[in-house]
């Protein structure tokens, strides 16, 4: 009878090949760049607000105004005198001052790369949305006073000032304009801020 060796009947069992790793991309990388964005957005909301508010102050004109045949008086034109420029102004100031705050921060956590707490994150995403609000509540009062100074209202007899003070209209209407950066800057951080605390509570 024919033995069976048993060397032979042995099977080689291979090791299975380890598993591929997958970098996370909510690293100290991500972190990083959340923070490097964070910062170049407050820095542009600081100085598009501050753009906006030295326009603004800087509107005033002083124009003859007939007032009789052969007499005119002097007659200024300024944005304290409308309780919506005073407003957009104050608006404008706050978000420049808020943006110094949070840009220090910012900066801070980038130092420390720690990318800001989530309790610090969520903070952001609060106060960035509430200054949106007010920022858009104080731009639109702008603009429709500017408008109104531009076209004037049939309906209620607001006559137009703009063709008298050209100047400063034209200071109203690019402060407003330029206004709208510092919200678009607020919106972007608000994305940021949402995506960056998504990732953060993922990770925990």
């Amino acid at each position: 009878m024919a033995s069976i060796n048993p060397s032979h009947s042995t099977m080689s069992v291979e090791s299975p090949a380890p598993a591929p790793e997958y970098k996370s991309s909510t690293g100290p990388g991500a972190t990083k760049n959340h923070v490097v964005v964070d910062v170049v957005l407050r820095v542009i909301l600081f100085a598009t607000a501050l753009v906006a508010v030295i326009v603004m102050v800087t509107s005033n004109q002083t124009k003859l105004i007939p007032v009789a045949p052969g007499m005119a008086i002097p007659m200024a034109a300024k944005f304290n005198q409308s309780p919506a420029f005073i407003y957009y102004v104050a608006a404008l100031s706050v978000a420049c001052f808020y943006s110094i705050i949070t840009g220090l921060l910012s900066v801070l956590a980038l130092v420390k790369r720690t990318g800001g707490s989530p309790k610090m994150v969520f903070h952001f995403v609060l106060l960035d949305a509430l200054l949106l609000g007010i920022m858009a509540s104080a731009t639109g009062a702008a603009g429709g006073v500017g408008y109104i100074g531009y076209k004037g209202n049939k309906h209620t007899r607001w006559s137009k000032i703009c063709n008298v003070y050209g100047s400063f209209c034209s200071h109203i209407a690019a402060s407003a304009i330029v206004s709208l950066l510092p919200s678009m800057a607020l919106v972007l951080l608000v994305w940021v801020s949402v995506f960056a605390l998504s990732k953060k509570i993922t990770r925990s």
